[in-house]
């Protein structure tokens, strides 16, 4: 990482530098060797790769905090997608062996990272600096909006594939709190909220570490830890909001034919909850927004100086 090193003052006083060449290359090759993998390994389809290698070139090469937050989100949310495949079959009409994403599934949870990745390069151009208010106001917002929306989509699948499978309890519907049958959006239970908050924190770790590693004259700076926190709040905040969404806006149904949830009216289907106006992504992508735009304003008050 040295010759991507890149010292925190330069930055702030726009003294801005070419871009290396070793940053031009680590952000082609790396997310190019990422998104061939998850192809073989069935983590994406053809058009979920193509928009991978996009998203992963733009955050790689505007911040390699950014690119990390985002491994961490990609990497944790595979293999828990993969972990207790048996029992979510039992539970999921339209499970997928190893996930399958989609351009639109990626799009949807990497689409907002990216538009403010870009807008972050605009603003101070590639490379690493901290979350400074006080010196970075706009730039240390754009940061916290990125990670908060990362956060989201891990916190959110994060719940969803570990609460199923490790949960006791049955899922209680987040309006109302009664007992609904597993896979019906909107429902939460206690481990799934835990594994949200875990979710968003273990992408806020990844952030805070490579903050440590990339950044000069840190100890210049606000204190970075909080971005942990903020992360695990993020995750916790954005499955709430995806299961609150999900709840009025998805249909959710009991289908006695197949014993299972289901998102679709039939003559064999019970309505549980919700409305068919949003599908699964467009609640995940309005989540993010949401989170990205609203929380970094929390952030700023509460951020220690």
């Amino acid at each position: 990482l040295l010759p991507l090193k890149v010292t925190y003052y330069s930055l702030r006083t726009r003294n801005l530098q070419p871009v290396s060449p070793w940053r031009w290359l680590f952000s082609i090759l790396v997310p190019l060797t990422l998104t061939s993998r998850a192809l073989k390994r069935r983590s994406l389809d053809r058009s979920g790769a193509l928009g991978a290698l996009l998203v992963g070139f733009v955050l790689t090469m505007a911040n390699l905090s950014f690119f990390s937050a985002l491994l961490a989100f990609f990497f944790t949310s595979s293999r828990l997608t993969r972990w207790g495949a048996e029992k979510k079959k039992k539970i999921d009409a339209e499970y997928k062996e190893g996930g399958q994403r989609n351009w639109v599934q990626v799009f949807c949870n990497g689409g907002v990272p990216t538009e403010l990745a870009l807008l972050y390069m605009i603003e101070v151009g590639p490379g690493e600096i901290p979350i400074d208010f006080g010196k970075q106001y706009s730039a240390s917002w754009m940061c916290l909006s990125l990670l908060g929306a990362l956060a989201c989509s891990a916190g959110d699948t994060w719940a969803s594939e570990v609460g199923p499978v490790l949960s006791q309890s049955q899922p209680r519907l987040i309006t109302t709190w009664k007992e609904v049958p597993a896979g019906t959006n909107g429902g939460v239970t206690p481990v799934g909220l835990a594994a949200s908050f875990l979710g968003g924190a273990a992408v806020g770790v990844a952030y805070f570490a490579t903050q440590l590693l990339a950044v000069g004259d840190l100890q210049l700076a606000d204190p970075q830890w909080p971005v942990v926190l903020y992360g695990g709040v993020a995750g916790l905040l954005g499955s709430m909001l995806d299961s609150l969404l999900g709840a009025h806006m998805q249909y959710s149904g009991f289908d006695s034919s197949i014993g299972k949830v289901v998102s679709y009216e039939s003559a064999t289907t019970r309505r549980i909850c919700g409305k068919p106006i949003m599908d699964n992504n467009a609640v995940n992508l309005f989540s993010s927004v949401l989170v990205a735009l609203f929380l970094p304003g929390l952030a700023w008050g509460l951020w220690p100086r």
